[in-house]
């Protein structure tokens, strides 16, 4: 890791990384993608050791409320984010000045925040985000080396389903000739209703691969599944969408099953909710003004 100091934090979506980078080492990760223009190593994460402050400074000077997501680059839960815990202080801050808040994640380190989520929610509002790729541990361990499988990401769904946070779960990417089949879906889709998540995004059943990020996806598919890559060069050559031969079977039974147990899955919809305040919140910041 290396340390900055960040001139801003919040983009114009009021959404915030206060990493940079990645140590879950998921080979299909979009971020390594040579337009977001690293100037190191990937792994080598940036903390911008200043967040707190920064976020503090906005929070200070808007008087409308709105929900602040973090995860849309970097996992927030960075296994150093249990020594440095600044996505964990802004948190804090978020609860403070009375905002709501989002966050998109892969690990179960979020479960030490649960409490302060919570308080959170009940006060403005929040969403807990998780990727859930790969119903099979053994698979998942390959695919996604350095994080929790999806089966312990499942528990955490759950875990926050008892203390009444709304979840979404990013169903995505399904990845051609690995996890797009219906047995890996449906399994994922089973345990979405099980927890109860308010939606899902898949993104049209597969995955995007462009410079940067497909070189780092085909030397991992040569490494572990000797023969796909070239399977897929032969198929999709250099497309940036890469979608799965079954995409249609496996949107329509997705949205089958997310109708059966309420689950939403249009896109628009889902992504609203995870930018938006509650409309108690939006009611009492009126009444506020």
């Amino acid at each position: 890791m290396h340390e900055v100091q960040a001139k801003s934090l919040l983009s114009r979506w009021n959404s915030m990384n206060v990493y940079r980078g990645c140590t879950h080492g998921c080979i299909y990760c979009d971020s390594r993608s040579a337009c977001y223009q690293f100037s190191h190593r990937f792994e080598d994460i940036e903390v911008k050791v200043n967040a707190p402050d920064l976020l503090e400074q906005v929070l200070r000077s808007r008087r409308e409320k709105c929900l602040i997501n973090s995860g849309s680059m970097s996992d927030p839960y960075q296994p150093l984010e249990e020594e440095l815990q600044l996505t964990r202080r802004c948190l804090e801050l978020l609860w403070q000045y009375g905002f709501g808040a989002g966050v998109l994640t892969k690990s179960d380190l979020v479960l030490r925040d649960i409490d302060l989520l919570h308080a959170i929610h009940e006060r403005a509002g929040a969403v807990v985000q998780l990727t859930l790729t790969c119903a099979d541990d053994r698979l998942s361990g390959i695919i996604e080396p350095n994080v929790v499988p999806s089966s312990r990401r499942y528990e955490v769904l759950k875990a926050f389903q008892a203390r009444h946070i709304p979840t979404v779960v990013w169903m995505d990417p399904i990845l051609p000739f690995l996890t797009d089949n219906e047995k890996n879906v449906r399994t994922l889709l089973e345990w979405c209703a099980d927890a109860g998540v308010y939606g899902i995004v898949t993104f049209g059943i597969g995955m995007t691969l462009r410079e940067g990020s497909r070189e780092y996806y085909y030397r991992a598919l040569n490494r572990h599944f000797p023969g796909l890559a070239r399977q897929y060069v032969e198929k999709y050559g250099d497309l940036y969408e890469v979608m799965s031969p079954q995409k249609e079977q496996l949107a329509k039974m997705v949205h089958e099953i997310c109708e059966k147990y309420g689950i939403r899955d249009d896109p628009d919809t889902v992504l609203n909710f995870t930018h938006t305040l509650p409309e108690r919140t939006q009611q009492l910041t009126l009444f506020d003004l």
